[in-house]
């Protein structure tokens, strides 16, 4: 659970502080730290709800006296105009939190409502859509997530957890051959070994060094097939670069495993919502 995540908690202590600082000069001078209220979140557009146990936590952290009424999940689709929850509590901190609270759940909920509009562009064909590290500094756990909630899949999360050997490091080496022989020397057997290719040449060089997956950079669907039927399942196949909305069903088709996306951290637009105070 992501509002168990000690990491995430640094994060959102982070921002609070950032934002309130010293204080909230506005709501100090004119709302009494005695004086109770009630918010009503609401989704002024179609969404998929990501973010809110992150929401929640940044006005917990003002005041474990707010409480929360849901009445969507993580993953609903929210119709536009729809109440998600309310909020009641010292109405002082409800107004401390407000925006850092909108920035995170705007973000996340945009990530994962292009996500879903991915995954169903490519209909129900076995590849998973996943994400890059294309991601704010910092809060990439959380974009991440938010891919999740939107029903994709996340490639690695960082440097640490996978080998990915791209254009430069076969520069380094000298050729995708010795690349992939340094990385099965070098590294635990447990380690899955991915390979950048840019053009076929480079599949039927990659697919001959046992590698385990072989990514597909900048290609054309009709390229991609070609090396489908190049492959043949000797080792999972991932098509990235320049695709988008309007080409993600036809790449889908290829026979491709998976479709990275880096627009999906990196490009995604917030999702709009609004806190509306109801009583003071």
């Amino acid at each position: 659970m992501i509002e168990k995540d000690p990491y995430v908690k640094r994060i959102v202590q982070s921002a609070v502080e950032e934002d309130l600082g010293f204080g909230d000069l506005t709501t100090d001078a004119i709302v009494g730290p005695e004086a109770r209220g009630k918010a009503t979140l609401i989704g002024r557009e179609e969404l998929v709800l990501a973010g809110l146990p992150v929401f929640k936590m940044v006005f917990l952290l003002m005041s474990t006296e707010i409480v929360f009424e849901e009445f969507y999940a993580e993953g609903d689709l929210v119709p536009a105009g729809e109440r998600v929850c309310v909020l009641k509590g010292p109405l002082s901190f409800i107004l401390k939190g407000e925006r850092t609270a909108l920035n995170f759940l705007q973000r996340m909920s945009g990530i994962a409502t292009l996500t879903r509009k991915y995954v169903e562009k490519a209909g129900s064909s076995k590849v998973r859509i996943l994400d890059t590290r294309k991601t704010v500094p910092g809060l990439r756990v959380l974009d991440k997530y938010a891919v999740r909630t939107g029903g994709g899949f996340n490639h690695r999360f960082g440097l640490f957890d996978g080998i990915l050997i791209k254009d430069n490091h076969i520069a380094a080496a000298g050729s995708i051959t010795r690349a992939v022989e340094l990385a099965r020397k070098n590294s635990p057997h447990t380690v899955r070994v991915e390979v950048e290719v840019e053009d076929l040449k480079g599949v039927r060089e990659a697919v001959e060094t046992g590698v385990d997956t072989i990514l597909l950079d900048n290609m054309e669907p009709g390229v991609v097939g070609e090396a489908v039927e190049i492959v043949k399942g000797r080792a999972a196949l991932e098509a990235s670069g320049g695709i988008h909305l309007d080409t993600i069903e036809e790449m889908a088709k290829t026979g491709v495993d998976f479709v990275s996306v880096g627009a999906l951290t990196h490009s995604a637009k917030a999702a709009d919502f609004s806190l509306e105070i109801l009583s003071g």
